[in-house]
């Protein structure tokens, strides 16, 4: 029986994007032919990336920009300089191109020449080639993970292709074999912006870890914060949780995991008195397989979204769910997507505003003096992990709709 081909398009190194990891897993075991096809950008996380993929069931393909054979060198020098002059036209003349999001036309020739039964793109370079596909009779699936034209700081908005971005993904919603978003309320805003079918909800969940928070007794030493994403930047909230956490008086530790930007750390501290500058730690970026065992040996794991820009009010990024999964209290800000989660387990944490900080210091202070309390929001959010938010729920919602999509003609 020959296996349905299935190529998975993501801008991202796959140590950085655990969804699609988790997706090619999936229908790897479920006995489709995968293949991964990303950007090689960073020596550092294509290593990862090859340790990762190991043993997975699937294939890597990249388009490598970091070898050392001359034709890399000159792929990625020609890549970066269209990159470099593609934003600077969007700069100072307001001329878009794709190239200003990176390699796209790179990646979009690799994906255009290797055959698929079904292509599922995810990121933004993936979803503006999801046009070129489906134009020439390809058969596309799109995983909107976050909304790109809905995304990021202002100043960072300023060098990227907005309306490009807006026409790929109404044109992707409305032609795709299916859509996928992470929460309810970002696949209702995407049926209500593009008019398009609305899109089957897959969640950031990952698969139960088996050790958790909960194998340790709560002990004596002080409870500990954690939060984590790939870089510890602005626009994370943690300005404004460390200014409430400075308010608080039981003693407690926080502890950052990512990588730093360049004197980010500094401006952290600035806003913690002297006196309480050691309880905060910075731990460098650890191995997706490494984070499950890195987060259960902490206590309130940190999801501390903003609602702005839309896309972080409406998604339901991988913290809240990675936490609950490890057995953690939940601290959470109120974004809608957050919300979601938060009706569904309201024993599980605490649910709090997302730009305030007296209260919040009251409500951190009450969380820490009682030990009991702590334990028990651990407890209901490893069973709402078990019962609601995990991989095991979510993946069979996927392999729906791939069979779906393969059994319908276009």
């Amino acid at each position: 029986m020959i296996r349905a081909r299935i190529l998975i398009v993501s801008a991202l190194h796959l140590c950085r994007n655990p969804r699609v990891v988790k997706e090619a897993t999936t229908l790897g075991h479920a006995g489709y032919d995968v293949t991964v096809m990303t950007v090689a950008a960073s020596a550092r996380f294509k290593g990862m990336d090859r340790e990762l993929a190991r043993d997975l069931p699937f294939r890597c393909l990249s388009l490598d920009l970091i070898g050392p054979a001359l034709i890399t060198r000159s792929r990625s020098f020609v890549s970066r300089g269209a990159t470099w002059f593609s934003r600077a036209a969007l700069r100072y003349l307001n001329l878009e191109s794709p190239q200003a999001l990176g390699p796209a036309y790179g990646l979009l020739a690799m994906a255009q020449g290797f055959p698929a039964d079904l292509t599922i793109v995810h990121t933004e370079i993936p979803i503006w080639i999801a046009q070129s596909l489906i134009r020439r009779g390809r058969r596309v699936a799109v995983d909107i993970e976050d909304w790109y034209s809905e995304d990021l700081l202002y100043a960072d908005r300023l060098c990227r292709p907005l309306r490009l971005l807006r026409r790929a993904e109404h044109f992707a919603l409305n032609h795709a074999a299916y859509a996928s978003a992470t929460s309810e309320s970002m696949a209702a805003a995407l049926a209500d912006r593009y008019r398009c079918p609305k899109p089957l909800v897959i969640r950031n969940t990952f698969p139960l870890q088996p050790r958790t928070r909960l194998d340790r007794p709560m002990g004596s030493e002080s409870p500990a914060f954690i939060w984590f994403s790939q870089t510890v930047g602005p626009g994370r909230g943690l300005e404004l949780f460390l200014a409430a956490w400075n308010q608080t008086t039981v003693p407690s530790r926080v502890v950052l995991l990512g990588d730093v930007r360049d004197g980010y750390r500094q401006h952290l501290l600035a806003r913690v008195a002297a006196d309480r500058r050691d309880c905060v730690t910075f731990l460098p970026l650890v191995t997706p397989d490494q984070l499950p065992d890195q987060l259960a040996a902490f206590d309130i794991g940190l999801a501390l979204e903003s609602r702005w820009p839309l896309n972080r009010d409406i998604t339901i990024t991988n913290k809240i769910l990675q936490y609950m999964n490890a057995g953690l209290a939940l601290v959470a800000t109120d974004t809608a997507g957050q919300a979601e989660v938060m009706r569904a387990a309201p024993e599980s944490g605490l649910l709090v505003a997302a730009h305030e900080t007296s209260q919040l210091a009251i409500q951190l202070t009450n969380l820490l003096s009682n030990r009991e309390t702590l334990r028990g929001q651990q407890r209901a959010a490893r069973a709402a992990a078990a019962s609601q938010f995990c991989w095991e729920m979510d993946a069979p919602h996927l392999l729906a709709a791939v069979e779906r999509a393969l059994v319908t003609t276009n």
